[in-house]
C-alpha cells in the first residue's frame, strides 16, 4: 500500500472512530464516514466492500500488534513470545483494548459487538493454543480453547461496560483466578 492509500485508509478509520464516540456502529452510514473522511464514495469502496468490512479491518489493525507472535519487551514487562506468563499477555491485550476504548464502546454497544467479539475470539483461540500445555484439562482441546477464548472475550465486554474501572492487571488477575491456576 502506498502512502496515499495509507493516508486515505487512516482518514476512513479516524472518521469511523470519531462517529463511534457518539453513535452505535449500526446507526453509522457510509455517507457519514465519507463526509468526515472527506473522500468520495468510490474511494471508500476501493478500500472496503462494506461497512462491516471496514469494521473487520479496524479490528484486525487493533489486534495486529496485540497478538503478533513477536511482541517485544515493553518497559518492565516482557510480552515476548518466550514469556511464560499468560497473565502478563492478557494484561497486555487489555492495555491495548483500553487505548481503543472510545471505539470499542461504540462497537460493543450494539449488534456489531457480536462481530467484534467473534474476531477477538479467533485471535484469543490462537493465543490460548500456545498455552494449552499449561492446563491439565480432562476435556477435548478444542473445547478448552473455545471456553478460554469465549470467557475472556466476555470478560472484555464486561470490562468495557464497567468503563474499564479496574486496571488491566486486575482484570487479568480476575480472569486467571476464575480459570484456575496454571501448573
Amino acid at each position: 500500500m502506498d502512502r496515499r492509500q495509507q493516508k486515505t485508509r487512516k482518514a476512513i478509520f479516524d472518521a469511523l472512530g470519531e462517529l463511534l464516540e457518539s453513535k452505535r456502529f449500526e446507526n453509522i452510514t457510509v455517507q457519514e464516514i465519507i463526509d468526515i473522511a472527506n473522500i468520495g464514495r468510490s474511494t471508500f469502496y476501493a478500500h472496503f466492500e462494506t461497512k462491516d468490512d471496514l469494521l473487520k479491518s479496524m479490528c484486525t489493525d487493533i489486534f495486529h500488534h496485540i497478538f503478533t507472535s513477536g511482541l517485544p519487551q515493553e518497559s518492565d514487562l516482557d510480552y515476548s513470545e518466550g514469556s511464560p506468563n499468560l497473565e502478563l499477555k492478557l494484561g497486555h491485550i487489555l492495555y491495548h483494548l483500553r487505548e481503543s476504548k472510545s471505539n470499542l464502546k461504540g462497537i460493543l454497544g450494539g449488534e456489531s459487538g457480536e462481530l467484534f467479539l467473534g474476531f477477538l475470539k479467533q485471535y484469543l483461540h490462537d493465543l490460548f493454543g500456545r498455552y494449552k500445555a499449561e492446563f491439565e484439562p480432562s476435556v477435548p482441546e478444542d473445547f478448552l480453547l473455545h471456553h478460554l477464548s469465549g470467557s475472556f472475550a466476555e470478560a472484555v465486554k464486561w470490562w468495557m461496560a464497567e468503563d474499564t474501572k479496574h486496571s488491566p492487571e486486575e482484570v487479568a488477575s480476575f480472569y486467571m483466578t476464575m480459570i484456575g491456576k496454571l501448573k
